[in-house]
């Protein structure tokens, strides 16, 4: 799974730097949306990483991190991007 992360990073480094020593890859094949700002709907992502730690997950989409709630169904619901840099989005949580 590592092979989907960005250049030089691991779920090990991913760990290290949440603090999070469960921080797991998890599955695309889940519902992921983004809410609308300001408009109550919510707009669908087609994520290539989706990392967890504990009930957040960072999710990346076309190159940019958002960040989202991972739901008792296994959806992520996210709510922001947090930019392309993955230690920003990790530093976030």
């Amino acid at each position: 799974m590592n092979s989907e992360l960005p250049a030089g990073w691991t779920i090990e480094r991913a760990r290290a730097l949440s603090g999070d020593p469960s921080a797991a890859p998890l599955s695309c094949d889940r519902l992921v949306v983004v809410e609308v700002a300001g408009q109550g709907d919510y707009e669908p992502l087609r994520p290539d990483v989706i990392l967890a730690f504990h009930e957040l997950c960072l999710v990346r989409d076309d190159g940019e991190w958002f960040m989202g709630q991972l739901d008792d169904d296994g959806s992520v619901i996210c709510w922001a991007s947090y930019g392309s840099d993955l230690a920003e989005a990790i530093r976030s949580l």
